[in-house]
């Protein structure tokens, strides 16, 4: 749980006394190696930070090809946001590639610790914020830059997933097919 309060003292200081009563609504969970954290068409009741590991975001579309909105690694969060703030169905799958743990809490424990503690509402606005400020960029890129400057900023954001990730998902991520990214990685 150290890992849990040096993410959020990253955007505001906490006493022990606070942190402690923080640190009881959210629960670790270990996840192995292509484990679902998050099915289409489940009740989406979580939101998942991630202590280690690393997990996809995606969707499939109605030929069953996959889109990777995110890679999710450390002291990133992930849900399917508009579901679970909505309380809706899925409609994306969260997988992990790479066994890890996560730390899990509710829709119920953000708005209790929002309104207990102004701390914690200033924390989750930032992290709301940023996530939204990354979700637009990830769109503008998507939508108005080429395969190469795709490849750049994914290198920028994820220099560490380069060799382990397997080339098939980058692929998915950039919206470019394998042998695009062949030509990309060639350069």
């Amino acid at each position: 749980m150290e890992r849990l309060r040096q993410h959020i003292e990253h955007i505001t200081s906490l006493t022990n006394e606070e942190f402690e009563y923080i640190q009881t609504h959210f629960t670790k969970k270990r996840v192995l190696k292509n484990q679902y954290l998050l099915h289409e068409g489940d009740d989406v009741k979580n939101e998942f930070v991630v202590l280690s590991g690393l997990y996809k975001v995606f969707f499939l579309d109605e030929q069953g090809r996959e889109y990777i909105i995110q890679f999710a690694k450390e002291n990133w969060w992930m849900s399917d946001y508009q579901a679970f703030f909505q309380e809706k169905k899925a409609t994306v799958f969260i997988e992990c590639i790479e066994a890890g743990e996560v730390l899990v809490s509710t829709l119920e424990t953000r708005e209790k610790l929002s309104a207990e503690l102004h701390k914690m509402e200033h924390f989750y606005r930032v992290k709301l914020t940023n996530g939204y400020v990354a979700l637009q960029e990830r769109i503008k890129l998507l939508l108005s830059s080429t395969p190469q400057e795709r490849y750049e900023a994914f290198v920028k954001l994820y220099p560490d997933l380069l060799q382990g990730l397997p080339k098939k998902l980058i692929a998915e991520y950039l919206g470019v097919s394998r042998e695009t990214l062949s030509r990309l990685y060639s350069r």
